[in-house]
């Protein structure tokens, strides 16, 4: 039986990713380090079940489909001091009455960051070799491609242009730079020579458009990002140029980006939409330079054990009196995705 003086911790997630967050030898760590009953998984903050556990909870374990850290779930875990979140940004998660009431939070993100930006890099590369089209045109002519169909092809001295140095961002600024590639890089909070040390050159917004060959959007959620790329910044972009999305649908204006991609002026890689899923109608899923993908670029399979570790080695930390490595403070929220 685990120690009275471990701290009691609760786990609030969609239960179906419980075992692929926590396998085994993971699982056995947390039970070392927490008194916590694995048997329990919280999806809903109303049940009695779930009422009585948070009574108790000084650390809640969360991750995708945990309910919001409302008002109502603070008031329900007056004894809460730390929440780890195995998975991405804390952003919709945590309301304010647990910020204000100076509850730790951490997260998981730097782990989740890692197949985004891997996902991320293999669409640069792919998109760099025209691959999509290429492979349009051989299921039509089950034909080699000529040397006019290949001569725009390749990723020597391409422009890639990055739209925000949050993790993902900036995990995938230290994935270029092994590649042949002129990278840009746009972010208010960034300055030229943070843009060297990250293997980039810091320019504005609609610079970055007019100059790169492929643009990949990294910036945060936040209204003021909803529609970043509209109508008239969309228009900036070079002809044939690609737009890669593994961020959030709505820093897009989709109505004009399905324009400009029905048009046939631009390519793009979408791993997220506004509204996501898209309608069953939209012409994107049809378009032969769209590459749509039903946002799988985050951590899934065996890359959700990555987070799980990470929320176990920070549980560690916090039961030997250390400080958290990945701890999120409220003030940042507004800078990083």
């Amino acid at each position: 039986m685990p120690s009275a003086s471990l701290p009691r911790a609760v786990f609030a997630m969609d239960p179906v990713h419980l075992p692929l967050l926590f396998p085994e030898p993971l699982m056995a760590r947390l039970r070392r380090t927490a008194e916590i009953d694995t048997a329990l998984v919280v999806s809903d903050f109303s049940d009695p079940a779930a009422v009585t556990a948070l009574a108790d909870a000084e650390v809640l374990i969360t991750g995708w489909g945990c309910p919001r850290l409302d008002e109502g779930a603070a008031a329900s875990a007056p004894r809460l001091r730390t929440v780890l979140h195995a998975a991405g940004s804390v952003r919709s998660l945590v309301g304010e009455t647990l910020w204000e009431r100076g509850v730790a939070v951490s997260s998981a993100v730097t782990g989740n960051a890692v197949p985004v930006a891997e996902y991320t890099l293999a669409m640069i590369l792919l998109a760099g070799k025209d691959v999509f089209a290429h492979r349009e045109r051989f299921r039509r002519t089950h034909a080699q491609p000529t040397p006019a169909e290949t001569a725009t092809t390749g990723n020597l001295g391409r422009t890639v242009g990055v739209i925000g140095a949050s993790r993902v961002g900036r995990r995938l600024l230290e994935l270029l730079r092994p590649f042949d590639f002129d990278v840009l890089l746009h972010d208010p909070y960034v300055d030229a020579a943070e843009a060297a040390e990250l293997g980039a050159r810091s320019v504005s917004l609609e610079d970055l458009l007019r100059r790169s060959d492929i643009v990949s959007l990294h910036a945060p959620d936040i209204p003021e990002t909803r529609h970043l790329l509209d109508r008239a910044r969309l228009a900036l972009v070079r002809d044939g140029g690609v737009l890669v999305n593994t961020s959030r649908g709505a820093l897009v204006d989709h109505a004009a980006l399905t324009d400009e991609l029905v048009a046939g002026r631009l390519h793009a890689v979408l791993d997220v939409t506004d509204p996501e899923p898209l309608p069953a109608d939209s012409p994107l899923y049809r378009l032969p330079n769209v590459f749509l993908t039903p946002h799988i670029a985050g951590s899934l399979g065996n890359e959700l054990e990555r987070l799980g570790r990470i929320v176990v080695e920070e549980l560690e930390r916090l039961a030997d009196g250390q400080p958290l490595a990945h701890e999120v403070r409220h003030a940042d929220l507004a800078k990083v995705a």
